[in-house]
């Protein structure tokens, strides 16, 4: 079943203005899939997964440029680092001699940003468009339009998924290849995901000493998914230290498959926590790891709320990528009076605040936390309870929507 890509409209604009563009995400969320389907017969593909092309790659770059000049798609990009630098050479030469054919030269793809990032920032500065992607999404797999979230987006109308049915969703995850595997297709799925993540992407890290400590920390991320970070809980989880913990979550962070969701910061106020909270980016992967065996047993089990929170919060991630655009405006919030919230959308207008429910009958008092957001120096908009309600409804007495989760 093919499922349109929302980020694809981004791309395509993109192609238009830069001379090259990277797609970053985790393995097999579709990066190569869509490039390939978007480029046709019209561009040349070359993957690094090939050793053989790697080789001539760091051999010989010039030569392999040559030999694949553009237009091309370079995939997994990131095990040839140093071929940045020559294909700024030919992007430079490009706008010199043609500068009307300078533009979309080369599509570069990368599961992995530990040396990368640095080389596109070096080398390719000013002339390459960065996109992220990850799993498919709720509003790609119901065939809506992807709008960037806030407590403002119209919603749909007609039936919603239950309780039950949104836990299987979660249980079942986003990654194109599992959303309809069977059970037992879906375990041996994500069994073969970590072996490849492990063995191709950690294993000649220097970073990453210990493979088998390093699945440890894993399986301790994803038990305390929707959580704000322990380190000295994880190091002694994974026997490791804190500051192999710290490099270790940015590693987990770099290749898409956590995101630490920064807490608000203001100038304003002291008493605001500075810890990230932990969220899995793809909680079907999140569930392989804790071990649930069916979506019943997730939804009844201790993890349901936080998972449910994951949940929402890796689908409003998507909806800003899928617009090509950046989530550095994305926060929560938390006091030293222990007054938290789930999600703040920072605007030029001001917070939109959001809390995340597993309920289907949420309450105003899921929302009495919002307010504290007007002393942090810009008005506070509308709200938003995500739950499993079947129908959107406002709280009584407030400026807050329950909005089915199934709507992000």
């Amino acid at each position: 079943m093919f499922i349109e890509r929302h980020i694809r409209k981004a791309i395509e604009a993109a192609d238009h203005f830069f001379p090259a563009l990277l797609l970053t995400g985790a393995r097999q969320v579709g990066k190569t899939t869509l490039l390939r389907k978007l480029a046709g017969t019209n561009r040349k593909y070359v993957t690094f997964d090939d050793v053989g092309l790697r080789t001539l790659a760091k051999e010989d770059p010039k030569g392999f440029l040559d030999r694949f000049s553009p237009p091309v798609l370079l995939d997994e990009v990131q095990y040839v680092p140093g071929l940045l630098s020559y294909i700024k050479m030919v992007i430079d030469e490009r706008r010199f001699s043609d500068p009307d054919n300078a533009k979309g030269m080369f599509w570069l793809t990368g599961s992995q940003q530990f040396e990368l990032m640095q080389g596109v920032s070096d080398s390719l500065a000013g002339r390459i468009g960065i996109f992220d992607m990850g799993g498919i999404s709720q509003a790609e797999l119901d065939g809506r339009a992807n709008i960037p979230f806030t407590p403002e987006i119209p919603l749909a109308e007609g039936r919603r998924p239950g309780v039950m049915e949104l836990f299987r969703r979660i249980w079942q995850g986003t990654y194109p290849d599992a959303l309809n595997a069977m059970p037992e297709e879906r375990s041996l799925y994500y069994s073969s995901y970590v072996s490849t993540y492990l063995e191709r992407d950690i294993r000649n890290l220097k970073k990453v000493h210990d493979l088998d400590r390093f699945y440890k920390l894993i399986c301790s991320c994803a038990a305390r998914t929707g959580q704000m970070v322990n380190a000295s809980e994880l190091a002694r989880d994974a026997g490791i230290d804190v500051t192999t913990v710290q490099a270790w979550l940015a590693i987990l962070k770099e290749s898409h498959i956590i995101h630490l969701l920064p807490p608000y910061a203001s100038s304003l106020t002291a008493r605001l926590v500075k810890t990230p909270k932990l969220y899995f980016l793809d909680t079907g992967l999140c569930s392989y790891l804790t071990h649930w065996p069916t979506a019943e047993t997730l939804e009844a089990g201790a993890m349901a709320g936080h998972i449910f929170e994951t949940w929402c919060i890796s689908e409003v991630i998507k909806t800003y990528w899928n617009a090509g655009m950046k989530i550095d405006n994305l926060f929560y919030y938390r006091d030293r009076d222990q007054r938290e919230i789930d999600l703040v959308i920072d605007t030029a207008e001001g917070f939109y605040p959001a809390e995340c429910k597993k309920t289907a009958t949420p309450k105003a008092d899921d929302a009495r936390h919002f307010k504290v957001l007007g002393k942090l120096g810009k008005p506070v908009l509308k709200g938003a309870l995500l739950c499993a309600c079947d129908t959107p409804v406002p709280l009584p007495n407030k400026n807050v929507m329950c909005i089915p989760a199934s709507d992000i």
